[in-house]
C-alpha cells in the first residue's frame, strides 16, 4: 500500500446502518430500469461529443433515480471553461451525481475497467490512473492540467476512498496542483444521501470489501432514499497559494455541524472503524 492507495476505516457490517426496504419485486425492476439506462448509455458513448450537456445531465440523474433514490440540487457550477470539480465519495452513485452538475472526465482508479457495463462506460471518458505505480503522480497531475487548460472540466474524489457518509477524509491534496498550474476555478460539491425524512442513510454507501452487485442490490432495495447534491461556491483561479490551502478550503464538511471536522465522522462510526481492519475501497479515488 502507499499514497496512491488510500482506504477507509468504513466497512459494511459496522457502517451500514439498518434501512427500510421495498419489495423484491420492486427492488428488481429498479435493477432493471437501472440496467437499461447503463445500456443506453453505453451505445451512446460513441456520440457524446454531439450531444447537449443538458441530455448528459438528465441521463446521469435518470441513472440515480432509477435506482430507487431522489436527487436533490441545490446551486450551481460554471457552465464553460475548465474546472476542477471536487466532492467526498460515498457511493459508486457518486459518479452520476457529479456529473450531473456538469458532465466532466473522471479521475478513476485502473480496476474500474473491470467493471461490468460501468467499465466499459467510463473506458470512453475517464482518466485512469494505476496506483501501484506512485512515480507516475507527477505526470497523472500535468496531464489533468492539461486537460483543465483546454477547457475540461475535471472530476475527482480527493478524499481517495469512498466513505461510509456519516465519517470521511480529508481532501488530499496533490491534484489540486493541476488547478493552479492550469490557473482554473475549483468546484466543490457535497454528497450527502438521507431518507424521505431527513435522517442520515448510510446504506448506499459502497465500502470496505462490499461488492458491486452486493451494493447495487441494496441501493435499489431501499426505500425513500435521497441522494442531495450541494454545489458550493466556487473557489477562484489564484484564490489560494499553493494546493495544501486550496484542499482545505474545498474540503466539503469543513463548515458542517452534522458530520464535524474532516476526518473525524460520526463517533460511534470512529469507534466501529478502529475495530475493523483497513481493506482497499473498491470506489473511484485519487492520487494522494
Amino acid at each position: 500500500m502507499n499514497a496512491w492507495d488510500p482506504t477507509a476505516p468504513c466497512a459494511v457490517p459496522s457502517c451500514v446502518e439498518a434501512f427500510p426496504r421495498v419489495g423484491r419485486a420492486r427492488a428488481a425492476a429498479r435493477a432493471g430500469a437501472l440496467l437499461a439506462l447503463l445500456l443506453a448509455g453505453l451505445a451512446a458513448c460513441p456520440f457524446t461529443r454531439l450531444l447537449p450537456r443538458r441530455a448528459v445531465r438528465l441521463w446521469c440523474r435518470g441513472v440515480v433515480r432509477a435506482a430507487g433514490a431522489r436527487v436533490r440540487v441545490s446551486g450551481a457550477a460554471p457552465g464553460r471553461g475548465g474546472l476542477l470539480l471536487v466532492a467526498n465519495h460515498v457511493s459508486w452513485l457518486d459518479v452520476a451525481l457529479l456529473a450531473s452538475v456538469r458532465p466532466a472526465r473522471m479521475l478513476a482508479k485502473a480496476e474500474i475497467r473491470r467493471w461490468p457495463v460501468a467499465g466499459r462506460l467510463a473506458a470512453f471518458g475517464a482518466v485512469f490512473i494505476d496506483r501501484q505505480r506512485l512515480r507516475a503522480l507527477p505526470g497523472t497531475v500535468t496531464g489533468l492540467a492539461e486537460l483543465l487548460r483546454g477547457g475540461a472540466a475535471v472530476a475527482v474524489f480527493p478524499e481517495g476512498s469512498s466513505w461510509c457518509g456519516r465519517a470521511q477524509g480529508r481532501f488530499r491534496p496533490a491534484v489540486f496542483q493541476a488547478a493552479l498550474d492550469a490557473g482554473v476555478p475549483v468546484q466543490p460539491v457535497r454528497l450527502r444521501y438521507r431518507f424521505s425524512d431527513g435522517t442520515p442513510a448510510t446504506a448506499a454507501a459502497f465500502v470496505g470489501d462490499d461488492t458491486l452487485l452486493a451494493s447495487v442490490w441494496r441501493v435499489v432495495s431501499v426505500r425513500g432514499l435521497v441522494a442531495e447534491v450541494d454545489v458550493r461556491p466556487v473557489l477562484g483561479a489564484g484564490s489560494h497559494p499553493d494546493r495544501r490551502a486550496l484542499a482545505r478550503a474545498a474540503q466539503p464538511y469543513a463548515a458542517d455541524p452534522l458530520h464535524g471536522p474532516a476526518g473525524g465522522g460520526h463517533p460511534e462510526v470512529r469507534r466501529a472503524g478502529a475495530r475493523d481492519r483497513r481493506v482497499p475501497v473498491p470506489g473511484a479515488s485519487s492520487p494522494a
